[in-house]
């Protein structure tokens, strides 16, 4: 008798919704008098403006019922909070790490490792810069170097684990510059600026390798460590049946000190922390955290902040949990692809990044095309991205020019357990109307540009 064909089973959130917020629906003369405004940055834009907000997943992700009922337990005692022993003990068992010290968000802890680690003259390796990491390595007198293998670069490449060190890049700094010159190489999970793309343990524990070799640290942004695990689970040999939890604590046993926004995979709106194994490193970032955010325990956190953050920590290691929040992404990427819209593949853990220089190039990079890109997306729809490209990327310390990165991109970054799938088939269907309409884009010029981290607030106007 012939077997019937299992037809595919659809997936649901594995959470069910009790609040609402209401958002404003806005009509096109409405979005293009505050795209104007905004001057064409969707930074600048007001969040009433905003229908489908994808700006970020940094501090905007739904709590739980549990994180809410955490804020209640907030212990808001200057010094010796019990919360801060909670989210302590939470890291240590969850990651590994030994010693903790809260910060407000993660570039509080980036602000204090750099002090604490670079001297000026210093060499910062690492797999693929973040903007506010490498300010900071910069602003204590370092500069960064990326080891990325160079798939990452490539939005075509379908590499499964394109946030893999390069090690001949950086056995080559290290005979260049000497190890002495490197204070740690930098290691991110789940690369954002290369889109979201993991790195694997094979080539994490090559890393260790090498640097043991040499008594270098390795550093852990370890801001979405959990979808990086994720990712390790579905494409790395070996570990598909090993849970989420159990991969993110391998990850962290191979480094030496993590910074962290809790905004992301902890599913908080503000809290971070710096994380650290050595004893040394711990007293000095004490001090310092001091000076900068507060006492070394509540490091500018509420009591109620650290108890949200330490069940959000529990809770983002959970394997329905991530597998559903990767999935979404997916979901929005794949209808996407189906419609031939470019963007970097694989599709990577927290956003969809649109390839801006395949969607529109008739652009040169001078004329900013992922900064239209997002601002013709706003203007269609009401759904609110960001340039990653030559705005984010900067200027050139030495020649003052722009840097020209080889990725021009325009992120979707998915909030997490905010948006229906309904919100995906709607973002879709205007990327793919924006597609149809891209030969009409002429461009933008930067009219102001701030000192620092320019795309939050630069302004521009069409050309």
């Amino acid at each position: 008798m012939e077997r019937k064909k299992m037809r595919k089973r659809s997936w649901a959130e594995p959470y069910k919704i009790k609040m609402v917020e209401l958002v404003h629906m806005t009509t096109r003369e409405e979005r293009q008098k505050a795209l104007e405004k905004a001057g064409y940055n969707t930074f600048l834009l007001r969040s009433r403006d905003v229908y489908i907000d994808l700006l970020t997943d940094s501090g905007t992700s739904a709590m739980s019922d549990r994180q809410w009922a955490g804020l209640m337990m907030g212990d808001e005692a200057y010094a010796g909070s019990e919360n801060f022993y909670h989210l302590e003990d939470t890291i240590r068992k969850i990651y590994g790490y030994k010693y903790i010290v809260p910060t407000h968000q993660g570039r509080g802890a980036e602000h204090i490792l750099s002090k604490i680690l670079i001297k000026p003259g210093d060499i910062i390796p690492g797999n693929m810069y973040f903007t506010t990491t490498r300010l900071h390595q910069e602003l204590a007198g370092g500069t960064f170097v990326d080891i990325i293998i160079d798939e990452a670069h490539d939005a075509q490449n379908l590499h499964p684990f394109k946030g893999n060190v390069d090690l001949n890049k950086l056995q080559a700094l290290i005979d260049k510059y000497g190890a002495k010159k490197i204070p740690y190489v930098a290691i991110a999970t789940a690369v954002n600026m290369a889109g979201g793309q993991p790195i694997s343990i094979e080539n994490l524990r090559q890393v260790r390798e090498l640097t043991k070799k040499y008594g270098i640290m390795i550093v852990h942004d370890m801001t979405r460590v959990a979808e990086n695990a994720y990712f390790i689970q579905r494409r790395e040999k070996g570990y598909q049946n090993t849970p989420i939890r159990d991969i993110v604590k391998e990850i962290c046993s191979l480094t030496d000190a993590a910074t962290m926004s809790g905004k992301k995979d902890a599913l908080v709106n503000i809290g971070g922390f710096l994380a650290l194994n050595s004893r040394k490193h711990y007293t000095e970032a004490s001090n310092l955290v001091v000076v900068y955010e507060g006492l070394h325990t509540y490091g500018g956190l509420a009591g109620r902040d650290m108890e949200a953050m330490a069940i959000g920590i529990r809770e983002s290691v959970d394997d329905d949990h991530i597998h559903a929040r990767v999935g979404q992404v997916e979901y929005l990427g794949q209808q996407l692809i189906d419609h031939g819209v470019p963007l970097v593949q694989p599709i990577g853990g927290h956003g969809i990044f649109l390839d801006a220089r395949r969607f529109l190039p008739q652009l040169p990079q001078t004329a900013f095309p992922a900064q239209t890109l997002a601002a013709e997306l706003y203007l269609d729809s009401g759904v609110r991205s960001m340039e990653r490209g030559i705005v984010s990327s900067g200027r050139n310390k030495e020649t003052g020019d722009h840097n020209y990165p080889k990725l021009e991109l325009v992120r979707l970054t998915i909030p997490r357990r905010v948006y229906t799938q309904a919100h995906m088939d709607v973002v879709a269907e205007s990327v793919e109307d924006v597609f149809a309409r891209r030969k009409e884009f002429k461009g933008l010029d930067m009219v102001y540009e701030p000192k620092y981290l320019r795309f939050f607030q630069a302004r521009f106007k069409p050309l």
